[in-house]
């Protein structure tokens, strides 16, 4: 297998922040409406064995990593640093992923820093509307729902404008079963008709600006994983007492022609957000790490075939969490 990075440029807000694992299945709907499901259906064999075609990671700032989910007693800070200050550095440099991970937290930045600025988000108001009489109907009950914009203020484009900065999107891919320049045109496809929540009404959009051959940087001597995406490491070997991740719940929803097959909802899942530090009791060199869930009807009722990445891109870092860091 081998990586690629795709640059991209949002276009709109975001109704649904662009993780790995809903951007995979967005991209699995986007072959299926070009090559049908039989092709889809031969690209997902062994899915769940550990043999994935494609693995997707979370959409990061362009030339950023997330910052590792390691107590901050395992870093070493500068003398006198403010900690409220340095537990909001949550960004690092790619060209420093060759330092010790332990001085990290020294490199990363903040996202109000970012060259490009971060996730902006704020609230929309919404109201439901009678589509037979084109009114609120007798009762008004408005709600919001939260929107989010990649980018910054600048003073320079006026009061209100906004500078986009740039994402990049890391992809494990197995060229011998999809061609890269097909999956370019599966996240192009995406980027026009929108990602996520309310793609109908313009949100999600984005351009690809290139995709390309990538590496991501490893450590000499690396004896354990970082993530950059969310991943499902239950049931797996690994070392747990030098295994640090934040939990999160998947409260998934079947997206494109699937919404109208019944019920939409699937079954909740468990994963590691990206930014995990995982020890594996053996160490060996892998692009991704985690496993595939579903297939077998477990994450499904409406389409009982469906799967979830619970794969995720790695870097390889040197990890020991019994040194004290004063």
């Amino acid at each position: 297998m081998q990586i690629f990075r795709a640059r991209m440029t949002p276009l709109s807000a975001f109704g649904t922040l662009p993780l790995g694992d809903t951007l995979f299945g967005q991209v699995c709907w986007a072959i299926r409406n070009r090559m049908g499901d039989a092709r889809l259906n031969e690209l997902l064999e062994g899915y769940t064995e550990g043999r994935p075609f494609l693995v997707v990671s979370d959409a990061m700032p362009a030339g950023y990593v997330p910052r590792p989910a390691i107590p901050g007693h395992l870093f070493r800070t500068q003398e006198r640093a403010d900690r409220k200050e340095v537990k909001k550095r949550q960004w690092l440099p790619v060209d420093n992923i060759a330092e010790p991970l332990a001085d990290w937290l020294n490199h990363c930045i903040k996202p109000s820093d970012l060259p490009g600025g971060w996730v902006l988000t704020h609230l929309q108001p919404h109201n439901s509307i009678n589509r037979l009489t084109g009114t609120t109907g007798e009762q008004f009950v408005p709600y919001t729902m939260p929107q989010h914009w990649y980018g910054r203020r600048c003073k320079e484009n006026g009061n209100g404008r906004f500078a986009t900065g740039q994402l990049d999107l890391y992809l494990v891919l197995d060229e011998t079963r999809l061609a890269a320049d097909d999956v370019k045109t599966a996240l192009s496809d995406i980027g026009e008709l929108g990602f996520g929540r309310d793609a109908g009404i313009g949100l999600g959009r984005f351009r690809v600006d290139v995709l390309e051959d990538a590496s991501l940087p490893s450590q000499p001597e690396a004896n354990a994983w970082l993530t950059l995406a969310p991943c499902a490491p239950q049931g797996l070997s690994w070392q747990a007492d030098r295994c640090f991740y934040q939990v999160f719940t998947r409260f998934g929803r079947h997206g494109d022609a699937a919404v109208h097959r019944g019920n939409p909802f699937k079954t909740p899942v468990l994963l590691a957000a990206a930014g995990a530090v995982l020890s594996p009791i053996t160490f060996e060199p892998r692009l991704f790490i985690g496993q595939g869930l579903g297939g077998d009807g477990t994450l499904s009722k409406a389409v009982p075939q469906t799967v979830h990445q619970g794969y995720a891109p790695v870097i390889a870092v040197k990890f020991d969490p019994s040194v004290a860091i004063a």
